[in-house]
């Protein structure tokens, strides 16, 4: 809801400081209004956005409707603003230093040479959006701002000390791992970095999470709380958040489609965050949603500027991080972040499983996702990428409709879910072989 805001502010905004914002692109933002099958599922988010906010507000005594939205708004307009100006400045070349071309190869859907740091754009509106968070947290605006940044709330206002909690805060080993991430994927964009050296640093990025207590150390499904012993919450954590930088990487293939991923994905976290009373974890997710949606203004097809290495495996991190980081504070169960995410999580882990069947490196550029599979078929760019986004917006609203059911239906859900994904897949088998003829 707030990105959809947001994005439409965003466009007068825009428009009147000069940034080169594409109106189709807004409407994409915007729920995907204009698509073919988009604009029931992007009615379907912004229902449930409504319900899970009203529900939040009314629940929650540290966050009022005005003291709690507002903030929201504002660190969520500053992100896409400043993201929207900055992919504008990288798509004209105005900062030769970050100048980066994606030249096409066996991946690739694209046939020109095209921008690839557009991920910088999408990192400068997160960190202004999130300096605006800071600043209306020492204006007292958002409670437990300031705290969170170093789990310590003597020296603090009595409005921000009474969130710290005695947990230390997540948020700097969350920037230091992002920080890591985000340098080695840029020297790969411009240089090339060894496979191994980038999966040592995706490895320590993921200790980084694990010693901030962001761990996948409860089984955490409906009805079943389960607490996981130490030698087996260790690897899981270090897997799953390894392979959700890496995932989001190969999801990046396609116009708009990881951007849009974020904008929703995250969106949905935030208003979880919203719903269970924990603001600072709603800004921070509020303002990766928005500084994805500034960034989808110059990545609508035609792209005209790519996220590359840096963008995507930095969300790829957000998205384990934050998972994480609300099945901590027990905002919500960790399946729930993978609902979110199921989209992206399902196509990357059946393809890499597919290819390592059939004894292809994983590591190899290809085209066999479904999305790209899709569009090799003769569905093109817009069509697919219009179907889905559609999907994600249904799994989003679906996980912010979540905590309001019973753990039985909360099974069912899973259920279908599941059976969704496996005739996606059939359906994509059946638009190759029509178009083999």
């Amino acid at each position: 809801m707030t990105v959809v805001v947001s994005a439409a502010i965003g466009a007068e905004a825009g428009s009147a400081a000069g940034v080169d914002v594409p109106a189709d692109a807004i409407a994409g933002v915007a729920g995907v209004i204009g698509g073919e099958t988009g604009s029931a599922a992007g009615a379907s988010v912004i229902a449930g956005a409504s319900a899970s906010a009203s529900t939040g507000a009314s629940a929650s005594t540290s966050v009022s409707t005005g003291d709690g939205l507002l903030p929201l708004a504002v660190v969520a307009l500053v992100a896409f603003l400043l993201s929207a100006a900055l992919t504008a400045l990288l798509v004209r070349a105005r900062l030769p230093l970050l100048q980066v071309l994606d030249h096409p190869n066996e991946r690739s859907l694209h046939a020109s040479p095209i921008p690839r740091t557009g991920g910088i754009a999408l990192l400068g509106g997160l960190l202004g959006g999130l300096l605006t968070g800071l600043l209306l947290a020492v204006l007292g605006r958002v409670e437990g701002f300031v705290a969170s940044l170093g789990g310590a709330g003597a020296a603090l206002p009595s409005t921000l000390a009474g969130a710290v909690t005695a947990r230390p805060s997540p948020l700097p080993w969350l920037g230091a791992a992002l920080l890591l991430v985000a340098a080695v994927s840029f020297w790969d964009d411009r240089a090339g970095v060894s496979r191994r050296l980038r999966l040592l640093v995706h490895l320590l990025a993921a200790l980084l999470l694990w010693f901030g207590g962001l761990r996948w150390d409860q089984l955490g499904l409906p009805g079943v709380d389960l607490a996981l012993p130490l030698l087996l919450a260790l690897p899981l954590s270090l897997l799953y958040s390894v392979w959700m930088i890496n995932l989001y990487n190969f999801m990046d293939g396609m116009d708009g489609l990881a951007g849009g991923m974020a904008a929703l994905g995250f969106a949905a976290l935030a208003l979880l965050g919203y719903g269970a009373g924990d603001p600072v974890f709603a800004v921070c997710c509020a303002a990766v949603a928005a500084a994805a949606a500034g960034f989808l203004t110059g990545n609508w097809p035609p792209a005209r500027i790519f996220l590359g290495d840096v963008g995507a495996s930095s969300l790829g991190l957000l998205a384990a991080g934050c998972s994480l980081w609300g099945a901590r504070a027990g905002l919500f169960p960790l399946w729930l972040g993978w609902l979110i995410f199921s989209p992206f999580i399902v196509d990357a882990t059946w393809t890499l499983l597919r290819r390592a069947v059939n004894g292809e490196r994983p590591w190899e550029a290809h085209r066999s996702h479904h999305y790209q599979r899709l569009v090799l078929a003769g569905w093109g760019h817009r069509r697919t990428l219009h179907r889905a986004l559609a999907l994600i917006a249904a799994t989003a609203a679906s996980a912010v409709a979540a905590p309001h059911l019973d753990s039985t239906e909360q099974w069912w859900l899973i259920v279908g879910w599941a059976l969704i994904f496996v005739l996606i897949h059939l359906r994509v088998s059946l638009a190759e072989r029509l178009a083999r003829g």
